[in-house]
């Protein structure tokens, strides 16, 4: 379970696109801190993701137990926008790269 990644795509359960487009910037960047040459670093359980051309959150499980506060709002956010969520359980290969390709800016 600590291993397993929650997906939450930019689309609503009836398929409409959520508004702003910008929201999964948005989240991540609010979990983020600055590094040491002063850029910003995306936290490690939560990460902007395209995943088959499609702009999501990808939310790893480990973040419940890490900032239990943080997950909740996340999840939370989720389910009250009725966005579409799926738990990705691959492991080893198959596994999800938690460093995903991010969204253009």
């Amino acid at each position: 379970m600590q291993d397993e990644k929650i997906v939450i795509y930019g689309v609503t359960e009836s398929g409409q696109k959520l508004r702003p487009s910008d929201w999964i910037e948005r989240i991540s960047s609010s979990l983020a801190g600055f590094c040491s040459q002063k850029k910003l670093k995306y936290c490690n359980s939560v990460q902007p993701c395209i995943i088959e051309g499609e702009k999501c959150l990808v939310v790893s499980r480990n973040l419940e137990n890490i900032d239990p506060a943080s997950y909740e709002f996340v999840l939370g956010f989720a389910r009250s926008n009725h966005l579409k969520i799926v738990v990705d359980r691959r492991q080893g290969d198959r596994a999800l790269d938690a460093q995903c390709e991010a969204p253009p800016a």
